[in-house]
């Protein structure tokens, strides 16, 4: 797994559905995730990112 941008990172920490969520996928899911959320631009889209990985379960 590569490693999660600082953004990412905190924003997960925030998120313990989302993080849990983040945790069960499989290696290449997780760093389909990472390389997605590289292109967030600001912490609001960054957080709502990751409220979208809790509440949909999903990308």
């Amino acid at each position: 797994m590569q490693d999660l941008p600082l953004g990412f990172e905190f924003a997960l920490a925030q998120n313990p559905e989302a993080m849990k969520f983040f945790a069960n996928l499989t290696e290449t899911e997780q760093n389909q995730l990472i390389e997605q959320s590289k292109t967030m631009r600001s912490r609001t889209e960054m957080r709502n990112f990751v409220q979208h990985l809790s509440q949909q379960g999903g990308f």
